[in-house]
């Protein structure tokens, strides 16, 4: 028998019978679908952590009371008995770091902002000392930042997102406008290139102000980051990081050999961090998914055996005429494999299309691997060659006078 011969034979055998073929195609297409959302989201939401973490740079340090990742929550608890990191630890590194290239400091919080009749009450309002925007890689899309001497005076003067502009500020130029942040009043000055949304949530919704304004306005009673540009990559960030280090443990009189009660961090860190969650996290969907793809496979066979039973006297039709034993193996064969790679290609397009309805949704980020499409449509035709090789071989070994004297 030819092989196109048998591919023919067997898509006619599955279209026979549309509905138990789509109900044993099922654990096939579940499992290949959680592989294609699991692999498709997660390397999307690592390419957009990846990049912002590295919108401070790959040479940023950071200098905190507590790390922005924690596992457990004994971590939180310890973290939050460690001492603030305030503008004087700030001012300190800014004078004794002899190996930074650029330090800044920064705190935020949620608030309201007002202009004219139209306002918002869930603004990201932030504290940032004048060198902050190129430190975190901001542009300015229209205006100019604060200067140093505007951040040293507690200027009242603000960059602005585009969301501000849009839904605040409203039609003009906006340079120049005085609104209100929780109720003080600043002067528009600039202007922050358009990010876009994140789960749901919108990038451009922020003000930044001075840090001396913000502290004057919100207090010093919570900590800061202090973020140093290391000026490169490796040993140079190593270095850069055992200074800041000495620094803040000589100025908190911590003794040799005592842990340290403050974070400095590099994106490595994060990354690090981010890499084994998404590998466990990873790891644990496609363990569940190979769960789907073995009961599907085990589905399979079961059909199969079962078609072998129903066309028991077709088989001793084909022998009698001449088919040999290896032509019903392939046949066999052929039917299984091609039910499950039909599976794994309706799974692929139905985990593509979850992934992206995730997306649009709520604006999760997803990324699709090419080498998971094929991955998984190797895996699915492989489930369907292994659990059919046995009905297969049941009805290869058929007696064709014992087959042909079978009832219907």
């Amino acid at each position: 028998m030819l092989f196109s011969e048998a591919i023919k034979l067997a898509l006619q055998s599955l279209w026979a019978n549309k509905l138990r073929t789509i109900l044993t195609l099922l654990g096939i297409v579940i499992g290949v679908a959680s592989v294609i959302t699991v692999v498709t989201l997660t390397n999307g939401a690592k390419q957009f952590v990846t990049t912002k973490i590295n919108t401070y740079g790959a040479s940023v340090v950071t200098v905190s009371k507590m790390p922005d990742s924690f596992i457990t929550v004994d971590e939180y608890l310890a973290f939050q008995k460690r001492r603030d990191v305030t503008l004087d630890d700030y001012k300190a590194i800014l004078s004794a770091c002899t190996s930074c290239v650029s330090v800044g400091a920064a705190r935020n919080v949620t608030g309201k902002v007002v202009y004219g009749t139209k306002s918002t009450t869930d603004t990201n309002i932030r504290g940032w000392t004048w060198t902050m925007p190129a430190l975190s890689n901001m542009n300015i899309a229209e205006g100019r930042g604060y200067t140093e001497t505007e951040d040293e005076h507690s200027t009242h003067v603000a960059i602005v997102g585009s969301d501000i502009v849009e839904n605040v500020l409203g039609y003009g130029d906006p340079l120049g406008k005085e609104f209100r942040v929780d109720g003080a009043p600043y002067t528009v000055i600039g202007v922050g290139e358009h990010q876009g949304k994140m789960m749901g949530q919108s990038m451009d919704n922020w003000v930044a102000i001075p840090l001396t304004a913000f502290l004057s306005e919100y207090g010093a009673h919570e900590s800061m980051m202090v973020y140093v540009n290391a000026g490169g990559g490796g040993e140079v960030m190593e270095s850069v990081s055992d200074e800041l280090r000495v620094i803040m443990r000589a100025r908190r009189h911590l003794a040799p050999g005592t842990p340290d009660t403050f974070s400095v961090d590099t994106s490595a860190t994060f990354q690090n961090l981010l890499g084994k969650i998404i590998n466990s996290f990873g790891a644990v969907v496609v363990s569940i998914a190979a769960i789907s793809l073995v009961i599907g496979g085990i589905v399979i066979m079961n059909i199969m055996l079962v078609s072998v039973t129903e066309r028991t006297r077709e088989i001793g039709v084909r022998k009698a005429l001449g088919a040999r034993r290896n032509d019903i193996l392939l046949q066999f064969l052929i039917e299984s494999a091609t039910m499950s790679l039909v599976g794994g290609v309706l799974g692929v397009i139905t985990g593509i299309s979850v992934a992206k309805i995730i997306t649009v949704a709520i604006a999760f980020p997803s990324a699709v691997q090419f080498w998971s499409i094929l991955v998984s449509l190797f895996v699915a035709t492989a489930v369907g060659l292994f659990f059919g090789v046995y009905p297969a071989h049941k009805a290869a070994n058929l007696d064709p006078i014992a087959a042909l004297r079978a009832e219907l």
